[in-house]
């Protein structure tokens, strides 16, 4: 085991977009555990747009502060363990940090089977894939049949979303940057039309590839592409609501949101909802046992973006918000 632990600190918060000088690399002493906790060795880091709206203040938890290490969420190798239900050896997925070695309490870490590769841990059977399935699933209520969009349908959930949506017989139209993320998502990934929202107005592109209108919007992005996404949605229309990153990377969130949405509610009878995975953790298994199933009849793709290194923490998560990314972005640390 190393003598010293590299860490990455918060060293300002940014009033704009992130840049690499938001971050400060340091060292210190490997932590010893408490009573209660596991040292972990960091192998995968998770990289996540929430990474930055974790910065603008309290959301489904604490806002970060300067000074600090990075917060982020990944998966360790157990070294020492001070909690009875972790050994040496073991794999757990938590809040550890950007930093080599995490102490953390065992009874915030969830352990991990040995899967192969390890990386699909903190894809298709981590937080991206039970995300899109529980976000399909539980809160859009997707059936057979309906016409289900998915923005940033390049992306870590989007990837999984649109072929969820598939294998569940739904239509699939994603919405993604460049012709050439569009063009890979109906050949590679099996949706039925991509629209590029970088082409020119979503609203065209979206009543070409939806003429009969939207049953399900699932809507990872917010602003401006979900206000178009609205008034699109057919009667009893519903919509699961994921996650904003057009606003993650502002200096402020937008004032107030689309002033017709009451009205469009009220005439087309939608149903709107938010959430978090973490509110159907309860049915973890279940979601695994499924989603392993298409994975090994090879009805789901797994598409990963492994970046390599720790040092390349900064710029990952930087190139991510710009979406440099297809599929679940992560660092490989060790």
């Amino acid at each position: 085991m190393a003598s010293t632990n590299r860490q990455f600190h918060l060293a300002r918060l940014p009033d704009g977009p992130l840049t690499r000088d938001c971050f400060r690399l340091a060292e210190t002493a490997v932590p010893v555990p408490k009573d209660g906790e596991v040292l972990l060795r960091a192998r995968l880091m998770s990289v996540d747009a929430a990474n930055r709206a974790w910065m603008q203040g309290a959301t489904y938890r604490d806002a970060l502060s300067t000074g600090t290490v990075m917060s982020a969420r990944g998966l360790g190798e157990v070294v020492e363990s001070r909690h009875p239900d972790f050994a040496a050896g073991d794999l757990a997925f938590g809040d550890l940090g950007w930093q080599e070695y995490a102490a953390v309490p065992g009874n915030s870490l969830m352990k991990q089977l040995p899967v192969t590769p390890s990386s699909h841990l903190l894809s298709v059977y981590g937080i991206s894939g039970l995300t899109a399935y529980f976000g399909l699933r539980e809160v859009a209520q997707a059936k057979p049949g309906d016409t289900v969009v998915i923005s940033a349908a390049a992306g870590a959930v989007g990837t999984f979303a649109g072929q969820i949506a598939r294998i569940m017989g739904c239509r699939t139209v994603g919405i993604a940057g460049g012709e050439e993320k569009c063009r890979w998502l109906t050949d590679e990934l099996g949706y039925d039309a991509a629209v590029n929202y970088k082409a020119g107005p979503v609203a065209e592109g979206l009543k070409a590839a939806c003429p009969d209108g939207v049953d399900v919007y699932f809507d990872n992005v917010g602003g401006e592409i979900f206000e178009t996404a609205l008034s699109q949605m057919k009667m009893h229309g519903r919509i699961a609501c994921c996650g904003v990153v057009s606003t993650y990377d502002a200096a402020s969130q937008p004032a107030h949101g689309p002033r017709g949405v009451p009205f469009l509610f009220v005439v087309k009878r939608l149903a709107m909802r938010g959430f978090i995975v973490s509110d159907f953790f309860g049915r973890r298994d279940e979601a695994l046992a499924q989603l392993r199933s298409w994975v090994e009849t090879k009805r789901l793709k797994v598409i990963e973006d492994v970046v390599e290194g720790f040092e390349s923490l900064p710029d990952a998560l930087i190139g991510l918000l710009h979406g440099k990314n297809r599929g679940k972005r992560m660092v490989r640390i060790g």
